[in-house]
Order: structure tokens, then sequence, then C-alpha cells
């Protein structure tokens, strides 16, 4: 055990060292020695991954080693920051290299000829770090494509090709992910959350979820195991991330145009369930001003009766089922509200009218 420690200890060294100016002075049987090293560990990490006092030990030396370099002296350059990243330090150890503008030609080159189809060393029934770090650049790609906004008021996002290519390209990703981990669709659109301007990819998501068939029952409601893949199920996350993020769902109704947010809800009543509630809540801020003659927000940043009369209108334009469902809200809104007739005092008897009338007035 403790040799494994100090193996671990030793190509966590190499590995940082990997990105310095250091790796000039490599040779190619030094990259060689390296990668050997690399795929060792990888095997460790696959025989002892559910082993949890082994998992626990080389946890700790790892820590340990990064807060004692630490102590005397700056942070130093990542190398094995924790057990996971065994299973990936040979594609680490690669990438690092391969960036490296340091490393020499012969040392570059032998990398190189390793990385081609068919060089290097495959093991039995184990992908090929070749096939790994495609996998992984296509994904990067991904996320970089992701990150290009090519929305300028398109009317119609749900047919811009970009938007399109960018949506099937993140339910691809949901799939992949979602075969490896059950929790990983979730922790991925965190991420792009996070590094893609929110607006954008929140129109992202939403074309995404007009690319697959409509939400079906859950699997278990189905009779069908949990685990199945469906067609529409890079879709199910998408709803689940969002049901989830209250946060995002409400930058999601709010931010994304009214035409958009009705073709997502006719296709998922979910969404549209949230979306209608949400409407509802953003008409119970508004209050009628007597001098203006029109309803208007305590606050600059609450919905303006313009725009809740549009997105109203919007879901009413919808399939039956949607523009039933808001009528009907609207109606048992009015009823609550004392059911009455004339405008100016309910803003759903308001509401009521302007949408049988075809108008946005507000005013009597």
């Amino acid at each position: 055990m403790e040799a494994l420690l100090q193996h671990l200890e030793c190509f966590s060294e190499v590995l940082a060292v990997s990105r310095t100016p250091h790796v000039s002075t490599w040779a190619p049987e030094t990259v060689r020695r390296a990668l050997e090293w690399a795929c060792y560990l990888r095997h460790v990490f696959r025989r002892f991954g559910h082993h949890g006092c082994i998992r626990t030990a080389l946890e700790r030396r790892l820590l340990s080693q990064w807060r004692r370099e630490g102590e005397t002296g700056p942070r130093p350059v990542p190398g094995l920051a924790n057990f996971q990243a065994l299973g990936r330090c040979d594609i680490l150890l690669c990438l690092n290299l391969l960036r490296n503008r340091a490393l020499g030609d012969a040392a570059c080159h032998y990398l190189l000829q390793q990385l081609r189809p068919g060089g290097g060393v495959r093991d039995a029934g184990e992908e090929a770090l070749q096939d790994r770090l495609a996998r992984l650049a296509r994904r990067r790609a991904a996320i970089h494509l992701l990150s290009l906004s090519g929305y300028q008021e398109n009317p119609s996002l749900r047919e811009d090709s970009l938007m399109r290519t960018q949506a099937e390209l993140l339910l691809q990703r949901l799939r992949e992910v979602g075969r490896a981990d059950a929790g990983s669709p979730g922790r991925l659109l965190c991420s792009l959350g996070e590094r893609v301007p929110r607006d954008h990819f929140l129109q992202v998501v939403a074309v995404a979820l007009l690319q697959s068939p409509s939400t079906a029952p859950p699997p278990e409601e189905q009779g069908e195991p949990s685990s199945s893949k469906t067609p529409g199920e890079g879709s199910q996350e998408l709803i689940l991330w969002l049901l989830e993020k209250s946060e995002i769902m409400t930058a999601f109704c709010r931010n994304l145009p009214g035409t958009l947010l009705t073709s997502v809800a006719s296709r998922h009543p979910a969404i549209s369930r949230v979306y209608l509630d949400q409407l509802i809540d953003w008409s119970r801020c508004l209050h009628y001003d007597l001098q203006k003659g029109a309803w208007v927000g305590a606050e600059s940043q609450d919905v303006t009766w313009e725009e809740l009369y549009d997105r109203f209108q919007s879901l009413c334009q919808g399939p039956p089922p949607l523009k039933d469902d808001v009528l009907t809200a609207l109606q048992s809104y009015k009823a609550q509200d004392g059911d009455f007739e004339v405008p100016g005092v309910s803003i759903w008897t308001d509401l009521l009218l302007a949408l049988r009338s075809g108008t946005n007035k507000s005013q009597t």
C-alpha cells in the first residue's frame, strides 16, 4: 500500500511538471514512461474505485501532498487533485504536453505518434486513449458552439439553424452523460448555465425542448425500467432541471419570447403549468392607477400590462388544451375576486375582456 501511495505522489508531481518549462528536458523515453505510469494508475482507479478504504487512503495522500507543498510556497500547478482524476490521468498528461510549447521536438513527435489512430497500446476491453481524447475534443467543441450567441431578435428561434444545432448537441450530450451517471445531466446543465450567457443558454434549452417528442409519462408509469432510454429522455432531463431551479425557471419564463414559451408549453404540460402560475403571480403585482386609467406595477421591474397581455394572448393562440387552461384559470380567479364585469376593478376581468376583444388596452 505504501508503494502505491508513493507512486501516486510521484506521478502527481510529474503531471504538475508537464505544464512547466521543465519538459524541455524530456526525451521520448521520458514521455513513454510517463504514459505507462498513467496507464498503471488508470488500472488502479478501475480496480479500487469501489474499494472504500483504499480510495480514502489515496484521497488523503493527495490532499496532504498539496497542503504540504502549499505551506512553503505558492500553490503548485494542479496535478492529481482527487481520486476521480486517476481515471483520466493519461488524458490530463497528454493535454498538458500538447499545450506546452516547451516540449522538445523529439518528445512531441513521439507523443503524436502515440496519439495517431492505432498508436499506443490498447488494453483489452478498454477504450483507447485516442478515442477518449477525440470524444473530449468533440465535447469541448460542442461547449464552444453552445457559447456562440447567434440570436438577433429572431422571431422564429426554433427554425434558426445555429440554434437548432446547439439544441441537438445539448440533447446528445445529456444522453451521453446520463448513460454514465444518473446525476450527471443536472451537473452538466448547472455547469453550462454558469459558463454560457444565461439568456442564450435558456433559448437553447427552449429550442431543445421542441426537438424531441412531447413529454411522455415517467417510465415507472409505463411499466418500464427506470433505466430505459427513450427518445425524449434529453427533454426530460431539461424539464427536471428547470423545475428544480426556481430562479432559472423564473428567468426562463421572463426572458424568453412569449411565442417560444407558448410552443414549449404546448409540448410539455409541466412547463405549461409553471409558466401559467408565473403569469398569474406577475398579474397580482399590478394595481389599477385611476389617474392613468391603466394597470401598473409598483416596482420598475414588474411585468407591464402590455407584456402580460401579449403572453396571455400568445397562450390563447396555442392548441385548444392550452387555451382552455388559460381561460379556465382566469375565469376562476375572476370569480374569486368578486366576478366583476366592469373594467378597472379586477385585473382578471380586464384580461378576459382584452383577450376577447383582441386589444391590450387596460383602461376604461
